[in-house]
């Protein structure tokens, strides 16, 4: 799990890592009922402490990204696959508005980005 913590960011760490392991369960690169490393060996890996690490898998857990099954360890929650549908809805729309908001800040044209757009989507 590559999680890349900030030491000059305003976000404390634990909603660092909270943030990241969501975005990663949002996103699939963490599957349900997947393992997740264990809290000491996380906060070893990222140099941080352990009090730092269970309390970004409490936060995890409370909003129900993770369950945490004791002797057994922290898994990936089965998600409401409707949910998450949304939620990917919600960063592909995020960063189509960051498209438009550049495209319009060199005044290009809508047809043009409709057209970058398509060759995008069908090249992969």
């Amino acid at each position: 799990m590559n999680i890349i913590i900030s030491n000059s960011s305003q976000e404390p760490i634990y909603e660092q890592i909270t943030r990241q392991i969501k975005n990663m369960i949002i996103k699939g690169e963490l599957a349900e009922n997947e393992l997740l490393p264990s809290i000491r060996s996380l906060a070893k890996d990222l140099q941080i402490s352990v009090i730092t690490t269970k309390k970004a898998y409490e936060e995890l857990e409370k909003d129900g990204y993770i369950t945490t099954v004791p002797g057994k360890g922290s898994f990936v929650a089965a998600q409401n696959k409707e949910l998450l549908k949304e939620m990917r809805l919600k960063i592909v729309e995020e960063k189509l508005v960051e498209a438009v908001e550049a495209g319009r800040s060199i005044e290009l044209p809508l047809d043009v980005m409709q057209e970058m757009l398509k060759i995008l989507y069908e090249e992969v």
